[in-house]
């Protein structure tokens, strides 16, 4: 695990664009493709933008998919895909791939999480996974209290439904397992609270209460944290 501390949220901006821009390059100059799992949320826009604006990617190499998302429609405001349309897949990014993850109706069945699946299975690992967590210490869609957080910190399935208290709609998630098929995995946080929230998951204590801890005990990819004031 290794900590990278910015003193503005533009400089981490900057930062982790180029980490993962990095990222792609390698992973289209050893296959001929890249791919990258990204979170939604309030955090990531001055990264996304960023990143959409990095010239020298071939850009149309480049598959992007999310980590979780809401179970609404992409013209939702509270989309993960419509902030990803938004802020990325701009200008030399727009001719990037993207694949999302909510595969329609009011609510997710396990014929639309099926279809999710199969729609991510030609990936069968990714260049960049990039995390958030909120104050709460969930990542991803890994919620305490979740109806199927266990599955989705352990479990088989790649993509797993997930309902709980603090969520809001029924989600969708890859499972920690798929998001640690990865060659690079980062963790994006911004502001005093996450700070001291960071701190309280690296403590002791169960995972089920923090998820993020299973995220930041687990050994199979060196975890990069990126934090800004």
């Amino acid at each position: 695990m290794n900590r990278h501390d910015f003193e503005s949220r533009e400089e981490l901006a900057r930062a982790l664009a180029e980490a993962v821009a990095e990222r792609i390059r390698i992973g289209i100059a050893e296959r001929g493709t890249a791919a990258i799992a990204l979170s939604g949320g309030s955090t990531p826009g001055k990264f996304f933008s960023r990143l959409g604006k990095t010239k020298d990617i071939a850009w149309d190499k480049v598959t992007v998919t999310l980590v979780d998302e809401r179970w609404v429609d992409e013209l939702s405001a509270r989309s993960n895909a419509g902030l990803i349309n938004e802020k990325l897949l701009q200008g030399p990014a727009a001719v990037a791939r993207f694949l999302p993850l909510y595969s329609g109706g009011a609510e997710p069945t396990p014929a639309t999480i099926a279809e999710t699946a199969a729609r991510l299975s030609g990936i069968p690992k990714f260049d960049a996974v990039v995390l958030g967590m909120g104050n709460d210490g969930h990542t991803a869609s890994f919620f305490p209290g979740g109806d199927a957080l266990a599955d989705a910190l352990a479990g088989p399935a790649p993509v797993i439904a997930i309902r709980a208290p603090g969520a809001g709609e029924p989600r969708v998630t890859l499972s920690l397992p798929r998001l640690l098929e990865t060659e690079a995995l980062y963790l994006h946080i911004e502001g005093a609270e996450k700070a001291e929230t960071l701190d309280k998951a690296l403590a002791e204590g169960p995972e089920l209460d923090m998820p993020v801890r299973a995220v930041l005990r687990q050994d199979r990819v060196p975890l990069e944290i990126y934090w800004a004031p």
